[in-house]
């Protein structure tokens, strides 16, 4: 039998269960509006023991137990009053996991005794005990041996973000043992890290981690989140990706996996979902927050009973509360010094900047990140939306801050497919000044992608133009219409080798074009070999072939990762790619060319009115070598010159190449129409044409 005693070394703070390396814990719960907290200790047959938490400081129930030993199952029992009509929803029937949990052990459960209220009528409590179906919290020793670890610490400017699964990734990959599919552990196999380091990115930024469990709807459809955008413990890592269990085990399997992309050069980038939590609305089931202190957990509105969804997943977190703000910075704190990794990717971080309901960028949790002094020094990236009025905020969010730029992927994407001419289309090459360039920030600001986890894939993009999500079991209904895709003549996979032409060309213009663009590039991963989700543009709740990265490639899939890499191999080698300062569209020095040139197919500079022709589908683009600003050990920055020619019209054309000042002659580095991705030996003179093919991206080395 656990016993509680007094205990002077930690008392309220800090909150959760923390070892004190003699077999007991301080434990520490906030709970401001409880009238008493249990907490329950489950042995190894399940049997339950509650423990009442007597002290009581600053709305913190604490207290000190002996013998609660790292691997201890445990969790909470919170009473209070039962008034959902103001926002009150206390209910100790229902176990509850611990808010600071740092390991989380078994599997939600659906069945009725899960839900505070009872059936569709969220007035009525339920007494059934729900602890048999919902997980537990494990106590963990933090203890690891990190050795000399230590973060890439790569500059955003020379940044290059490979978004990826734990399981999409590994779950097929026929080098990782079949034991460590699936898991963070798979991810640091040699062949992993292999084709990671080969390709040329720098960072990995893994789609959630954080523990989370299924939607009660899809497992009333027999299906299941992969993604893992439905958190529920924000210090916990996702205990399904650990090969060495749940008790304790997947803290330090994460950690080993942190090292070893460190140690290949790679940082660790983690797609945190802050702004709503895996409880749902009303209806939803109880497993943490809404059993502690709903109306101070969540956005509510009509006086309490129901939750202000900005995040079309049924609650928000309010952020503006002082200890949900410190909940998440507490969590974000601990992921970069205990975890080490290097940075995070806010999911509907709108929601995360809402005060009083509104957007506020000088808002709590806005001025508390810029005010930290661990947090401010990692790399932050929002998804500048949430689902709320006012929440599209691209371009809005202030320095420390970038963002994902959807604005270059629509635009992107248009071109290519000849939707659109090139009005806009400088501005997304340039890095977005029209966007990014006020309050000091840089280029980096702008995280350039073309796809994402959410929405189709690259080699989709091309082969589809409409949705085939059937699988979701939502009768087609779900993901977005407004894929902007084309499928050149016929609709999903063929043998058609004229279509086939066409689709892999286009891949390499979108992979060159994206990784070549000033800014960010964010790859999603898989793009780079043609990976499919046969149409599927919300592959949430796929978890199998459809999501899973298939490593056996035809030819023309290894040649596209073989391009990939060249084409990013390019971009490190210099830095007329990598631009620290957004242009100025003006000499550097006295006779020397622009910064950055527009130039059109007759070698001249783009006129005023040519940029607002709709039907204009070549654009020429000069990079002096010469670039403002200075590198790290304060030298200018001086590389070669490039001109980067796309065109997107369906027949070949001349282009002019520029003359002096631009260049004496120039030698073709990448042409997509051949898969060309090194320098050719013969130059051509300046003043001279060039064909360029049907859609097609050339770059060429300016020689002077």
């Amino acid at each position: 039998m656990c016993r509680v005693t007094r205990h002077a070394s930690t008392g309220w703070d800090p909150l959760g269960v923390t070892p004190d390396g003699r077999g007991g814990a301080n434990v520490a719960i906030w709970a401001q509006g409880a009238s008493g907290v249990e907490l329950c200790i489950f042995d190894e047959a399940g049997r339950e023991d509650r423990i009442a938490l007597h002290e009581r400081v600053f709305n913190v129930f604490h207290g000190h137990v002996d013998d609660l030993a790292p691997g201890t199952r445990y969790g909470f029992r919170v009473s209070g009053d039962w008034n959902p009509a103001v926002g009150h929803r206390w209910n100790p029937a229902k176990l509850l996991l611990d808010p600071y949990a740092r390991g989380i052990d078994g599997a939600f459960r659906l069945n009725p005794a899960v839900f505070g209220h009872v059936g569709s009528d969220d007035l009525t409590m339920n007494p059934v005990d729900s602890a048999p179906f919902v997980p537990k919290s494990v106590v963990v020793d933090d203890w690891f041996d990190w050795g000399d670890d230590r973060s890439p610490g790569t500059a955003w400017g020379d940044t290059v973000i490979y978004e990826t699964h734990v399981r999409g990734i590994t779950r097929l990959h026929p080098s990782i043992p079949p034991h460590e599919r699936g898991t963070y552990a798979g991810l640091t196999h040699p062949a992993v890290l292999e084709h990671l380091t080969t390709l040329g990115v720098t960072a990995v930024e893994l789609l959630p981690v954080h523990h989370f469990v299924d939607e009660t709807h899809l497992l009333e459809d027999g299906l299941t989140n992969y993604w893992g955008y439905n958190s529920i413990g924000y210090f916990a890592p996702h205990a399904a990706y650990s090969s060495t269990g749940s008790r304790g085990g997947q803290v330090s399997e994460f950690k080993r996996m942190v090292k070893a992309l460190h140690e290949a050069g790679l940082e660790v980038i983690l797609d945190v979902v802050y702004n709503h939590t895996a409880e749902g609305n009303q209806l939803g089931p109880t497993l943490s927050f809404r059993g502690i202190d709903n109306d101070d957990y969540y956005h509510l509105r009509d006086d309490g009973r129901y939750y202000a969804d900005y995040t079309g997943c049924g609650n928000t977190l309010d952020v503006s509360k002082p200890h949900v703000l410190q909940l998440v910075m507490d969590s974000l704190r601990y992921w970069v010094t205990e975890m080490h990794v290097d940075g995070f990717r806010f999911d509907l971080a709108s929601a995360l900047a809402r005060s009083f309901h509104d957007v506020n960028m000088l808002g709590n949790f806005m001025t508390t990140i810029q005010q930290d002094p661990i947090l401010r020094r990692v790399k932050l990236i929002a998804e500048p939306w949430d689902v709320g009025p006012g929440g599209y905020q691209v371009g809005e969010f202030p320095p420390l801050w970038t963002e994902w730029n959807d604005k270059y992927r629509d635009n992107v994407r248009d071109w290519w497919r000849g939707a659109t001419g090139i009005g806009e289309l400088g501005w997304r090459l340039s890095g977005s000044a029209d966007l990014y360039a006020s309050e000091g920030r840089r280029p980096f600001a702008s995280i350039n992608f073309v796809t994402a986890h959410d929405g189709f894939t690259l080699r989709d993009l091309v082969t589809y133009e409409r949705k085939h999500n059937l699988d979701n079991l939502e009768g087609n209904r779900d993901g977005t219409d407004n894929n902007r895709s084309d499928n050149y003549g016929v609709e999903g996979e063929t043998d058609d080798p004229d279509v086939n032409r066409i689709r892999q060309q286009q891949l390499r213009n979108l992979l060159a074009t994206l990784l070549l663009s000033t800014g960010v590039p964010m790859l999603c991963g898989g793009d780079e070999f043609g990976r499919t989700q046969r149409g599927n543009n919300n592959a949430y709740c796929q978890d199998n072939e459809i999501s899973w990265y298939d490593w056996n490639w035809a030819p023309w899939q290894s040649d596209l990762k073989v391009f990939a890499s060249q084409v990013l191999h390019l971009r490190r080698m210099h830095s007329a790619f990598r631009q620290r300062y957004f242009f100025e569209g003006e000499p550097l020095h006295a006779g020397g060319p622009k910064d950055l040139a527009w130039i059109a197919a007759d070698g001249h500079e783009i006129g005023d009115d040519d940029w607002h022709d709709p039907d204009a589908r070549t654009l020429g683009m000069f990079l002096a070598g010469e670039t403002h600003g200075v590198d790290d050990e304060g030298r200018p920055i001086r590389d070669e010159s490039f001109l980067v020619l796309l065109h997107a019209g369906e027949s070949a054309i001349d282009f002019t190449l520029p003359a002096e000042p631009y260049a004496r002659a120039y030698r073709v580095v990448i042409d997509t129409s051949t898969g060309q991705a090194i320098e050719g030996e013969e130059a051509v003179r300046a003043g001279t044409p060039l064909e360029i093919g049907p859609r097609s991206l050339i770059v060429l080395h300016a020689l002077r």
